[in-house]
């Protein structure tokens, strides 16, 4: 009796350790790459600035890119965008460049009209592929307005061709968006005490400087 409790305690104990495992794996898997905007959730007050990245993390053979960011126009100004390619200029950047095949730039361009950002970017000739995760580009944002506006995000990426060929597959990922939520600055308590304070001292002096009646 003891000898088949024991065999059906340790049976038991292998099939959960498999499933956690399988699980454990398709997790992992489900991670994969990722292109996102670093921070994803953001609270900012009017005319202040906002500094938001374009990552990609757990890429392997990365070749090529291109990427487009959307946000509210009404609520956000784009200011600058700069890009972080070519790790060898930007360490913390991606994609590879060599000193005969500079990483060609077919469109880096934003505009505020349409409230879009587009980057279009690939490394040639000899530079290797980018394995890991870097930062694609900075965007620097100016609130002009309250309310929300969702930074939304797509983008592909494309892998090192295959020795003999120009063409390149595309790598499979996720894009996760991000958001601004954006409020009118409340008006310091401080501010609104000195205020006050200014207002009856102003009112007490003029007071005293009024004429007084005869009795």
């Amino acid at each position: 009796m003891k000898t088949k409790w024991r065999v059906f305690v340790f049976t038991t104990f292998c099939v959960l350790a498999v499933a956690c495992l399988v699980q454990a794996c398709e997790a992992q898997d489900s991670a994969g790459t990722v292109v996102s905007v670093a921070p994803a959730q953001n609270t900012a007050q009017q005319s202040q600035t906002l500094t938001l990245n374009i990552t990609v993390s757990t890429v392997q053979n990365l070749y090529g890119l291109d990427v487009t960011l959307n946000w509210n126009k009404t609520v956000l100004q784009i200011e600058n965008a700069t890009t972080q390619l070519g790790v060898e200029s930007h360490p913390r950047g991606v994609l590879h460049e060599a000193p005969e095949a500079p990483i060609i730039v077919a469109e880096d361009s934003f505009s505020q009209e349409t409230g879009e950002y587009h980057l279009v970017a690939t490394s040639q000739g000899t530079a290797a592929a980018f394995n890991g995760s870097g930062t694609i580009a900075t965007l620097t944002f100016t609130v002009i307005n309250a309310g929300y506006s969702e930074l939304a995000l797509t983008s592909e990426l494309a892998d090192h061709p295959l020795p003999g060929e120009t063409t390149s597959e595309l790598i499979a990922h996720s894009d996760i968006g991000g958001s601004v939520e954006a409020a009118i600055p409340e008006f310091p308590q401080t501010a609104l005490l000195a205020a006050l304070i200014a207002l009856v001292t102003m009112a007490l002096v003029f007071s005293k400087r009024l004429p007084k009646k005869k009795s």
